[in-house]
């Protein structure tokens, strides 16, 4: 089943159960996101800026260290709490022995705390580098981080019981818009998909077909 098929099912499921209120403040959400007129995320040919974050283990991974060992998958994901984050890491674990397979490694970053990325790390029983960036900076860096408006910060208290600061340990409600970058061992972005509507992902074999061509 391609990715977003499985998307599209956890999106009948989530029109099927979440409160109307809640899903009214999401999609009027994605829409102003979509109306600003900006393009987010690196763009192809973009130089891939450096970083160091931790991982649950306290481990510090650099990317650049990374990429000397061949191409990253990197991809920024919203947080374990999020149905299609979970959906989509999953399928990209998956198709983690391919991307090795062409000497490529996949790491994801979210905002959310060193704890709850090791819970849901070890609860999907995913193998690869997932990376916490709690005050956003990375995200920021690959244009990715926006702040949540007022009236989804309070959606989200009220029908998810979710307050996203005290998620994340830190002061911001901050989220990624999910995106996935390949990047070639020069730093050099050579494929995107970045989309405000949370509910699209880069398809795995889109991943694949892309680390053939470098």
């Amino acid at each position: 089943m391609l990715l977003q098929e499985q998307l599209n099912e956890a999106k009948h499921a989530f029109m099927a159960n979440a409160p109307e209120d809640l899903q009214s403040k999401i999609f009027q959400h994605i829409k102003e996101l979509q109306e600003l007129g900006v393009n987010f995320g690196l763009m192809d040919g973009d130089k891939a800026p450096n970083f160091s974050l931790t991982n649950p283990l306290g481990e510090q991974v650099t990317l650049y260290d990374e990429l000397a060992k061949g191409p990253v998958v990197l991809a920024f994901y919203r947080g374990g709490w999020c149905p299609f984050c979970n959906v989509q890491l999953r399928s990209y674990q998956r198709i983690l022995p391919d991307i090795q397979k062409y000497e490529g490694q996949l790491i994801a970053i979210s905002p959310q705390s060193p704890d709850n990325t090791l819970s849901m790390k070890e609860k999907a029983e995913l193998t690869f580098q997932v990376l916490s960036d709690p005050e956003g900076k990375v995200s920021g860096n690959y244009k990715v981080l926006f702040e949540l408006p007022r009236y989804l910060q309070a959606a989200f208290k009220d029908a998810l019981d979710l307050d996203l600061a005290e998620y994340n340990q830190t002061a911001r409600w901050i989220l990624p818009i999910p995106g996935t970058f390949i990047i070639d061992r020069e730093g050099i972005v050579r494929a995107t998909h970045v989309d405000p509507d949370f509910m699209s992902r880069m398809e795995p074999q889109a991943i694949i077909e892309q680390l053939q061509k470098l």
